[in-house]
């Protein structure tokens, strides 16, 4: 009985998630986001408090390069899909676009306060912001010297805004513990949430169009044309980030107690956790393909992890122990 124990004891030993930690930053990283899947793999791009957004290979966390030009806190970052544009939000009053090719800084978005959240329209043509002056704002690219759009209306700072329903639409979290649905040709509100603590984090999934939200130790999940609430799920912290696996099998979430939780989208279920940081963890993404999620923590680190733990993927080996006679 004792020779089956331990080999079973040693598969699951060499089934150990295993996470692949990126360096660099000097801060804790509060915020990250994949391109899509270019001919030349996928990208990640960090925001961290050292105001030095660093560009990686998604799929090995290598380092690419760093966006040097901001002159304070970087509080949000984004891809467009092709990973040849990035955004970064800062605490300098700007938003700025590069090119994700060269490094190069393309234009600097000048604001009236801390800007937290950037993104980008699907055709990468417009820019949306939001940030501590309680205003979203729309930017033609095309047109730099142009007044962006405005939208205004929430009562707190912004620290998302997110295009949906095909850039039709603009989701928005802040503060004041709502989540808005507006409307970007009338401006106005289509719908909105209130809650009972301010929104930690927002997801938006085009495929199904999912939102995705946290706030205290709820994980919330709603129809994003309508907010009608689909599930919710409470885990045993307070939770930062949440992430939904693009075919919905399962999420993960991370937040005050230094955990990476996995759960089972249908059942609720939680199938694993893992302690890899050593401080709070802000952020959390599945990557493009599914195969691994990043997290980024107050430890100043971001890390990899396997999504089907022992698979050969990226810098992840698959070795199988020895034949037991």
């Amino acid at each position: 009985i004792l020779l089956p124990l331990f080999i079973i004891f040693i598969l699951s030993m060499a089934m150990r998630q295993t996470p692949l930690t990126c360096s660099g930053h000097t801060r804790p990283v509060v915020d990250l986001a994949f391109s899509g899947i270019t001919p030349y793999g996928y990208f990640l791009i960090s925001a961290c408090k050292d105001g030095k957004p660093m560009l990686r290979q998604g799929d090995t966390g290598d380092w690419i390069g760093t966006f040097l030009g901001h002159k304070g806190a970087v509080w949000g970052a984004t891809l467009n899909k092709e990973a040849t544009k990035a955004a970064t939000a800062a605490a300098d009053f700007t938003a700025k676009v590069w090119d994700a090719v060269t490094g190069d800084e393309v234009l600097t978005l000048a604001h009236k306060h801390i800007v937290k959240s950037v993104n980008f329209t699907q055709d990468s043509n417009c820019l949306l912001t939001g940030g501590n002056d309680k205003v979203l704002r729309i930017y033609d690219l095309g047109k730099p010297e142009a007044e962006p759009q405005e939208i205004a209306g929430h009562t707190s700072a912004i620290k998302k805004a997110l295009w949906c329903n095909n850039d039709q639409q603009i989701l928005s979290a802040a503060d004041d513990k709502t989540i808005r649905l507006w409307d970007k040709n009338t401006k106005e509100v289509v719908k909105s949430l209130s809650f009972d603590a301010s929104v930690s984090s927002m997801e938006y999934i085009p495929d199904g169009e999912v939102l995705v939200i946290t706030y205290g130790r709820t994980i919330a999940f709603y129809k994003a044309h309508s907010l009608d609430l689909i599930k919710t799920v409470d885990a045993p912290a307070s939770i930062h980030s949440a992430s939904l696996h693009p075919d919905k099998d399962f999420f993960v979430a991370g937040g005050d107690d230094f955990k990476l939780y996995k759960y089972d989208y249908t059942t609720k279920e939680e199938m694993e956790s893992y302690k890899g940081h050593f401080g709070p963890i802000h952020c959390v993404r599945f990557s493009p393909d599914g195969e691994l999620y990043a997290s980024g923590s107050e430890d100043g680190t971001l890390r990899l992890w396997q999504t089907a733990v022992g698979k050969t993927y990226g810098l992840w080996k698959c070795v199988l122990p020895g034949k037991f006679t």
